[in-house]
Formats: structure tokens, sequence, C-alpha cells
């Protein structure tokens, strides 16, 4: 059973927050917190094999210090390079690990939100491939007892329209190159463009971050977060 401490929340419409490919300190998040950020979303790996040759994964240790010092949490699963080829048994796959990272290796309690990274398919992709690796991701993370979102980045094929009407997600956030918004419903997230690290915190390895800003959609939706 997951062992972090905390309440899961609605996330309150125009708090500042970021997300970043990176494992952050105890000092690190707590300067956040200090530089006026309320959040913070951090990576999940797609396959177990991700899990164990990358270091970039949200561990337990990181969630408890980022939850200590004050900031919310959610988790974004990592997207493929470039022109890769979604189908609906890939995105069942993803689904079910982003679960399976999130639950058991993480720790983070049910129903918050994990987002989909959805961006830069390869070219003539059908809508219809892309449709089915996206409803399938969110039927596994769904069963899965999570929340599943949608991050709309570029090169994507699928309309606005699309977006809102053939998939069941009911939670967007919005890249900040995004080609398209969502029909009846438009973003609970803003993404701006990247800063780097050192405006925050001590960094020497020059590495970035990307500053995010809720914001209530057309229906009335809010992310839903882990927060002490």
């Amino acid at each position: 059973m997951p062992t972090l401490p905390g309440n899961i929340q609605q996330a309150a419409s125009g708090l500042r927050g970021f997300d970043i490919d990176q494992i952050l300190t105890a000092a690190q998040a707590q300067d956040f917190k200090n530089a006026g950020y309320d959040f913070c979303i951090r990576y999940v790996p797609r396959t177990a094999a991700l899990a164990a040759s990358t270091n970039t994964n949200l561990t337990n240790t990181e969630a408890l210090a980022i939850l200590n010092a004050g900031l919310a949490l959610m988790v974004v699963q990592h997207t493929r390079n470039e022109g890769w080829s979604p189908t609906a048994a890939l995105g069942t796959a993803d689904g079910q690990y982003a679960v399976t990272y999130a639950s058991q290796v993480a720790e983070l309690p049910q129903s918050i939100n994990i987002w989909c990274d959805l961006e830069v398919v390869a070219a003539n992709t059908n809508a219809a491939d892309v449709i089915g690796y996206c409803q399938a991701w969110y039927n596994a993370v769904n069963a899965g007892g999570y929340v599943p979102g949608l991050y709309v980045g570029y090169g994507i094929v699928l309309t606005a329209q699309q977006l809102y009407s053939t998939l069941s997600f009911k939670h967007y956030w919005s890249a900040y190159n995004a080609e398209v918004g969502i029909a009846h419903r438009g973003y609970q997230i803003t993404q701006h463009n990247e800063l780097q690290l050192s405006t925050v915190t001590p960094d020497t390895q020059g590495n970035a971050f990307d500053p995010n800003t809720i914001q209530t959609d057309q229906l009335g939706g809010t992310p839903v977060w882990l927060s002490l």
C-alpha cells in the first residue's frame, strides 16, 4: 500500500508550479517553495527496463522531500522520441506500467492525476491510432485507481474537437508549444517556456525546468494532486 502522507486535493486556479525531469534534493524542493512555487510535476518511466537504466524518475524518498517542502505533487509519464508510432496495445502497456511504478515504487496514493505525455508522433500517423493509444492509456490508468490526464504537445495529429469528443479524459495540460486547444473544455494547466534551474536553486550543470500555471477549465475542472 502507498506510504506517502498527504491529502488528495483539487488544485486551485492561479497556483504556480513546475515540471522537471531530474531528481530533486530536499534542499532544491525547499528552494522552489521559497521562490513561490506551489506544486511539482515529476516523471515516471514507461517500462521496468527504463526504470532500471535511467536516474531521472521520481523515487519515494524524493516524493516525500517534495511534499515536506510544502509542494503539491503529480506525475507525468515519459514520452518517446520524436517520430514514434502510437497503438492501442502500446497505450495499454504504458498505462499499466505508469500505475505499477506510481503505486509500487513512488508509492503514490490513488485518485491523483497521472499525466500521459502526447507529442511528436510519426508523420502521417492516422488519428485513429493516436486515439487508440490515448484511450487505452486512459483505461489502464483509470482501472489502476488513478486519475488520467493528457499533456498535449506539438505534433499530435488530433484536432481540438477530437481531443474532447473521442477521448475520456477530463484533465488536459497544455505544452508551451501546443498547436491546438481542447474544444468545449480548455486546459487546466498551462506550461510556459523553460527556465534555467539556477534561477531558483544552485545548479552548475545547466539543467532546466518548465514553469506551469493552474487554471479552471471551461467546465469547472482543475487537476487533482497530493499535498500535505
